[in-house]
């Protein structure tokens, strides 16, 4: 697993005493129904992970940007402040 798996499966893992995989993770944060469903997860990697680290974990996992983008923009208007790669697309 890369360095980069690594540090944000380690933050969004510890968030909430999960055990994602990197695969899990990249589904969540590219499917929009993680936003409806107000999947956790989805929403730590939006809030908590650095901005620069989500961009390196989409491009390593091959998570479509936009697609992630959108999701982010839905997390930030349901907690109502602006999360990083809402403000990237």
């Amino acid at each position: 697993m890369s360095i980069v798996a690594v540090r944000v499966l380690s933050t969004v893992n510890a968030a909430y005493g999960t055990t994602l995989s990197a695969e899990q993770l990249a589904s969540k944060i590219s499917d929009p129904a993680s936003a409806v469903s107000f999947d956790r997860s989805a929403f730590s990697f939006f809030s908590e992970a650095d901005g620069s680290l989500q961009i390196s974990f989409l491009d390593e996992m091959h998570v479509d940007p936009t697609a992630a983008s959108d999701l982010g923009r839905k997390f930030s208007v349901l907690a109502g402040y602006p999360l990083p790669l809402a403000r990237a697309a």
